[in-house]
């Protein structure tokens, strides 16, 4: 979708949405918006968020979670919370999931789940995620076909949150690609096939919809009640 985090969204920016959500969850954590588009930046001006200009350089929002890191008003910030910016209705306990997965669990990235609607299976836009029994992620798919080992293994629907250790963060984006990184377009296969821990916390409910189609973006903007802020 072109210039997604700019798209109105019931007549609000997609990343004004986002950073209203994450707000709202009140994490005690400082909201930073990263991009490497000053209109982003414009558009969450009247909330209260920090913003950082990243090089248009940077592949992922990891890179870019990392690039913030390493700024000094930034580097004792210890875990690292990511949002992705196509996730207006992520909920809280999705997000408070992951974090405590690399605080309480002993993961150096925790990230979240939810079951798999119908049809999520062979959904090329829904990421799934494999998870062992001890709620640690086994492999990232996007594609119809499913890994084999698929069928021996609990597989939920990814969403867009990562928290991180800081050294994870830092070890992450100095590792070289993998080819199944580059082949399903899922970052989070680099440090997976690196060796890193990635936890998962799996949410009773079924995930509201990100935005990766006109679709979604339909669908988002039926569910969604706009508050005013302040």
């Amino acid at each position: 979708m072109s210039q997604k985090p700019l798209r109105p969204v019931a007549g609000e920016p997609l990343i004004a949405l986002v950073a209203r959500r994450v707000l709202d969850f009140d994490l005690d954590l400082r909201v930073v918006v990263a991009t490497d588009d000053a209109r982003v930046s414009e558009a969450v001006s009247g909330l209260p968020v920090e913003t950082v200009l990243t090089s248009p350089a940077l592949g992922s929002g990891t890179e870019r979670a990392a690039a913030v890191l390493a700024l000094s008003q930034y580097a004792g910030q210890d875990p690292v919370l990511n949002v992705q910016g196509d996730e207006p209705l992520i909920e809280r306990a999705a997000v408070a999931g992951a974090l405590e997965r690399v605080t309480s669990s002993g993961d150096e990235v925790g990230t979240a789940a939810a079951p798999l609607g119908p049809g999520g299976l062979r959904d090329p836009h829904r990421v799934k995620v494999m998870v062992d029994g001890r709620g640690r992620a086994l492999g990232f798919f996007r594609t119809p076909e499913a890994p084999a080992c698929a069928r021996r293994h609990a597989v939920f629907q990814h969403l867009g949150v990562y928290a991180y250790r800081a050294a994870a963060l830092r070890r992450w984006v100095a590792l070289s690609p993998v080819a199944e990184e580059e082949r399903e377009r899922l970052e989070q296969l680099r440090p997976l096939l690196h060796g890193f821990t990635i936890g998962v916390a799996v949410q009773d409910a079924p995930a509201a919809p990100g935005v990766d189609t006109e679709t979604d973006l339909r669908e988002v903007e039926s569910r969604l009640t706009v508050p005013t802020w302040g």
